[in-house]
């Protein structure tokens, strides 16, 4: 009964946010457009599965995404388990003690990129688009080699405490200067790969990593250190999928010129010594 009272809750609050939603679509087709919606009862049904969909999946993220991955956070960053691979068991711990950290952020952040729904579209509209020069999975893979990277990076940063601004200053300067030497057909579709990162199913596990990492590791602040990861998770696929399209365009030139080489003839041996014999 309390379950249905929450998730009666939180479908109530889903209403309130989706209301500003529908007013402008309602309201620019009624007073803007001034037709009548085709098909309204069909539009009223998916706006109920909008509503019922978004209700149950904040729902679940409070239930099992958020609490996962800070469970998952606070257990890779146990004193205990990291001073079980430790020689010495009263050793101080550094940063590269927390390597399992670091790989746990990054197969966290490739596989949650992966099934990122908004990234799907993204890649299949970029693929329709480009007359297929732009590969689905490809771009996937792209983009989720950079989000894992960067949040593997981003995890680095919160045990070592370094400052964030000079990874996202550095990481901003290289995705300029690629910018001027990459494919123009990559360049708005790697800014927007970006953004579709921190979408539905990436932001809440990697949110709930970097807090439970600041609450873990000694003398890091939830508040200071816990946030930023979703950063690194927007910065770094620009510049994987800009080097995809540089390494594709490179690997492109090499075949053409091989082609080319193997069509040149092979020129012909001079004849003008025969004439002596």
């Amino acid at each position: 009964m309390a379950l249905l009272l929450e998730l009666l809750d939180i479908f109530l609050a889903t209403i309130v946010d989706v209301i500003p939603i529908a007013a402008i679509l309602f309201g620019f087709q009624f007073l803007v457009i001034r037709r009548p919606i085709a098909n309204l009862r069909k539009v009223l049904i998916g706006f109920f599965y909008v509503l019922l969909g978004l209700a149950l999946f904040l729902m679940g993220l409070e239930k099992a995404l958020f609490p996962v991955g800070e469970l998952m956070a606070k257990q890779l960053t146990d004193p205990e388990f990291i001073r079980s691979g430790i020689a010495s068991a009263g050793e101080v711990l550094r940063w590269d003690d927390y390597y399992w950290v670091y790989i746990f952020a990054f197969a966290i952040g490739a596989s949650t990129t992966i099934a990122e729904p908004s990234l799907i579209a993204v890649a299949i509209k970029a693929n329709e688009v480009s007359g297929g020069a732009i590969g689905v999975w490809g771009l996937r893979i792209a983009v989720a080699l950079g989000v894992a990277v960067g949040i593997a990076l981003g995890a680095y940063r919160i045990v070592s405490g370094l400052p964030i601004h000079y990874f996202i200053i550095t990481g901003y300067v290289v995705v300029v200067i690629q910018t001027f030497f990459a494919p123009k057909l990559i360049v708005p579709l790697a800014y927007d790969s970006g953004g579709v990162t921190t979408s539905t199913v990436t932001v809440p596990l990697v949110a709930a990593l970097g807090l439970g990492l600041a609450e873990t590791v000694p003398g890091r602040s939830a508040l200071i250190d816990g946030f930023g990861l979703i950063a690194f998770a927007s910065l770094f696929p620009m510049m994987s999928v800009m080097g995809y399209a540089q390494l594709s365009e490179w690997q492109s030139s090499r075949r053409k010129k091989a082609r080319l080489n193997e069509q040149q003839p092979e020129p012909q041996a001079s004849l003008a010594g025969d004439k002596h014999l």
